[in-house]
């Protein structure tokens, strides 16, 4: 998988835009001034009301009659503060001075202060006539702008949203970055070659796929390995979801596609990689929406546009998808997506070398063994593995150390497997005696018949929503099932029931998870892998292409009612027979069950090696 701090470059030519903030300065200057004039302007004005006003020819008397402390001109207004510090108010003649007047005695001592605000009264009153026709201005260029804006997203608003990742990045992703699929990198060696060197296929006239289709589970790695081929020919990377085409409006879904199409070729030799195709590939008929809804004319764009490749052009187009069952025909004929790579969940090398890529910046103790660890972690997927080392390295770093070690990385896979620990889950004493017997009854039955997965762990510490689990972990990768196994299964799901029937003459709800289990597997050994006895090698019911849509629409059992009971009662017999096998056992084990479900019961966890103890050689294993 690739490291997990290695980001995609952007294309070399993209460029933010810039941004144009000369209308947020007109407004702040604006704003200032506002601030400006209505502190200075109508303080001033209230200032004066609060003032005794006296004739000019009284304040001139007084000033020569040194009642006066200090005087003040402002323009035609004169402030003068008598000796009791009590201030008057004045206005001066127009025309005449302070001369004029005779407030400019010699031996006076009362000061006079003279204030001209002529300049700033003009600016005063050029603001109050001019702002609001500056600041009605500005909304109109504002609101010009805006329309302009939407004008330009409109006509945008049928280009395609592709992320470009440029072929001259310097943390470019390639092959060495995968760890594991190896099958699935040898089938796009060729997709590479032809990329590189495309003319020694031309030559000969052989035509590369134009589309690649990746299938695979969640999680295994599909959109990095599609990165990996762009990575390993040096060609650009266009990546789209499937529902980024798909818009509220018809044709916007058709306009990107084309749009997307046009720039491929421009950038020709390069990739086009359609994530989740299957958002636009359903498969078409089944009424729902019409014949002519925005989805179906996105997949009827892509099969033209693939359809319009020319031998001299080298696009290639990848899409992945974990639904390919619901994919239409026309995309899966040849000259399309005529080739498929299956990607299979990693097995126990790829597991391990997964590890060792995620593990790359991390350090690891000494007493971390990566190989342990893949062997516990059977069907886990490349995301899951990433996020058991990043949760590893959260609980080092939680408990303040600088190397992740072995116990943090088991008790991660606890947590990514089982669900994390609910310690706040406090138990009753009877209820923690029940969900230790239940536990125990699982174990045992497991490690008595042949067929079980070897116990891992047993513990009724709670975790998720489970009152207590018991783990199973498989000695190797097994890729097919026997009869006898899922028997053996069944018994091992029931022996939590049986468990708490023999031991307490009743049952509670905690059984109701494996019941539902149990006869999933009765029901699915029946109707589709045709294992019952009285039935025969019969695959019972037809799975719907409409099954995506949530429903069987339209859809009929192939089968009679008298065969619908039938059914029924083969499934019934199956767990019928593995509960009388599963209570036969606990029987013949109750003292061993009690000696196990009572230690359990002082320590809340027993492991492989614990467990293993009350077990002799020659009793374990036997039917």
């Amino acid at each position: 998988m690739q490291d997990p701090n290695q980001h995609p470059p952007q294309h070399p030519k993209f460029k933010p835009p810039k941004r144009n903030n000369s209308f947020m300065y007109v407004l702040i200057f604006a704003l200032i001034l506002t601030i400006i004039y209505y502190a200075t302007g109508p303080k001033n004005v209230n200032e004066d009301t609060a003032l005794t006003e006296i004739p000019i020819s009284q304040l001139v008397q007084e000033y020569r009659d040194g009642q006066y402390s200090a005087i003040e001109v402002k323009n035609s207004k004169i402030y003068a503060t008598n000796n009791e510090q009590k201030e008057f108010l004045a206005y001066r003649p127009e025309g005449e001075s302070i001369k004029d007047l005779g407030l400019n005695e010699q031996g006076n001592p009362t000061p006079i202060t003279i204030i001209s605000t002529e300049a700033s009264a003009f600016w005063l009153n050029v603001l109050s006539s001019w702002l609001p026709i500056i600041l009605f201005i500005a909304l109109i260029i504002f609101m010009a702008k805006q329309l302009g804006k939407g004008a330009n997203s409109a006509f945008s608003f049928g280009k395609s949203q592709a992320k470009v990742y440029s072929k001259n990045g310097k943390h470019k992703t390639t092959f060495k970055d995968v760890a594991g699929m190896e099958e699935s990198k040898d089938d796009l060696v060729e997709v590479v070659d032809f990329l590189k060197h495309p003319k020694k296929y031309t030559k000969i006239g052989a035509k590369i796929p134009r589309g690649v289709l990746l299938v695979g589970a969640p999680g295994t790695g599909k959109t990095l390995l599609a990165r990996a081929v762009a990575g390993e020919a040096g060609v650009p990377f266009f990546s789209i979801s499937g529902s980024e085409f798909v818009e509220m409006f018809v044709g916007v879904g058709a306009s990107r596609v084309r749009d997307l199409f046009q720039k491929a070729k421009k950038n020709a030799p390069c990739i086009i990689f359609i994530d989740e195709i299957d958002a636009v590939g359903r498969q078409r008929g089944f009424g729902m929406g019409g014949g002519h809804d925005e989805r179906e004319q996105t997949l009827n764009q892509i099969l033209t546009e693939m359809d319009g490749f020319e031998n001299e052009t080298n696009v290639i187009v990848m899409a992945a998808t974990n639904r390919p069952d619901v994919l239409d025909a026309a995309l899966m004929r040849p000259g399309r997506f005529d080739r498929r790579v299956i990607i299979d969940m990693p097995n126990l090398v790829d597991r391990e070398a997964i590890l060792k890529v995620h593990a790359r910046n991390k350090p690891l103790d000494k007493s971390v063994d990566l190989k342990s660890v893949a062997k516990q972690t059977p069907g886990f997927s490349g995301a899951d593995i990433e996020n058991l080392i990043n949760e590893a390295a959260i609980l080092a770093a939680k408990n303040n150390r600088n190397k992740i070690m072995h116990s943090d990385l088991e008790a991660s896979i606890e947590k990514v497997g089982l669900g994390p620990e609910k310690k706040s889950r406090r138990l009753s004493d009877e209820e923690k005696k029940i969900t230790a017997y239940h536990e125990v009854g699982h174990a045992l039955v497991g490690k008595l018949l042949p067929g079980c997965d070897p116990v891992h762990k047993v513990s009724i510490i709670s975790r998720g929503m489970a009152l207590g689990v018991t783990w199973f972990l498989p000695e190797e990768d097994k890729h097919l099932k026997s009869v006898s196994k899922f028997k053996d299964e069944l018994c091992s799901l029931l022996g939590g029931y049986m468990s708490e029937k023999l031991t307490f003459g009743e049952v509670t709800t905690g059984a109701s998870s494996d019941l539902q289990r149990a006869t999933e597997i009765a029901r699915s050994m029946v109707m589709d892998y045709g294992m019952s006895e009285d039935l025969g090698p019969v695959i019972f019911g037809q799975k719907s292409m409409a099954r995506f849509l949530g429903a069987d629409l339209g859809s009929k059992p192939n089968y009679s009612e008298e065969v619908a009971a039938k059914i029924d009662n083969a499934v019934s017999k199956i767990l019928t027979d593995a509960q009388e096998k599963t209570e036969n056992l606990l029987i013949k084990n109750k003292a061993l069950l009690k000696e196990i479900a009572e230690s359990l019961l002082k320590k809340e966890v027993l492991d492989k090696k614990e467990f293993d103890s009350f077990f002799p050689k020659e009793k374990t294993k036997k039917k």
